[in-house]
């Protein structure tokens, strides 16, 4: 047996005649001609959810509805509302971060003013320190040449005592009695020697006072004193510079280069 005779051969097709009093059927009975069709739309599975869109925009097509005549201006005016609460909301951000920046500006420069004026207060402080300290330096510095200057003079000049003695007699008027000049005892003979004459003419004693420093001396009459020790010139001297100091009697004695 073949192969092609042992297939299944498939029976022709039949024209069935329809039942007794059936109503023979026209040829296009399983298709509508579109000119009977009053209107149709394309099926939407989106239909079946049930939807109100979907089922009014269903109706709009298969029914061929217009647009509600107050739709258009409807949403030309909800996008105008929209616009203008979108402009509106711009503007009050807009105005809400210039007024925020003014603030921040505002304490920011407030607050580096605060810290300049903290540090230039502390600057100054610092500063007026170091100026006094400096002043105290260089005062203490002046006071030891003047120190030295003083032991020199009195060490190479000790004849500079006539001239000493000589001007405090002078201050007293002219009018003064008993006047008595003091000096050290190794100054006598100088300042007898200086200034006897003078001293003479005052009616004056020169007296040898061993309690006072040498290169000082003290004058004392009835209507006054002079005090022209060397202790109470160099308080007046190193009070010039801002400081308080005494001259001891070590003080007076010559430097090492002199001795």
């Amino acid at each position: 047996m073949s192969s092609s005779s042992s297939k299944r051969r498939t029976p022709p097709l039949r024209n069935v005649p329809p039942p007794d009093g059936a109503r023979p059927a026209a040829a296009y009975a399983r298709f509508i001609p579109r000119e009977e069709l009053s209107s149709f739309a394309a099926w939407n599975p989106e239909a079946l959810t049930g939807g109100a869109a979907a089922n009014a925009a269903l109706r709009r097509t298969t029914d061929r509805e217009p647009p509600a005549p107050g739709a258009a201006c409807a949403a030309e005016e909800l996008a105008a509302q929209l616009r203008a609460a979108r402009h509106s909301g711009y503007q009050d951000g807009y105005r809400d971060g210039l007024a925020g920046l003014e603030e921040f500006r505002r304490s920011f420069a407030s607050q580096v003013a605060q810290q300049l004026a903290t540090l230039t207060t502390a600057y100054q402080h610092e500063l007026d320190a170091l100026q006094q300290h400096l002043a105290q330096a260089v005062a203490g510095a002046a006071e030891q040449v003047a120190r030295q200057v003083v032991r020199s003079e009195l060490a190479t000049q000790p004849q500079a005592i006539a001239a000493l003695a000589q001007e405090a007699i002078d201050t007293l008027l002219t009018s003064a009695r008993h006047i008595t000049l003091r000096v050290h005892p190794d100054d006598h003979a100088l300042v007898a020697d200086g200034v006897g004459e003078a001293l003479a003419a005052r009616g004056a004693r020169l007296v040898a006072d061993a309690a006072l420093a040498r290169g000082g001396c003290a004058v004392d009459a009835d209507i006054g004193a002079v005090d022209a020790t060397l202790q109470t010139r160099w308080a007046r001297a190193v009070a010039a510079l801002g400081r308080t100091s005494d001259w001891d009697d070590d003080d007076a004695a010559p430097p090492a280069d002199f001795a």
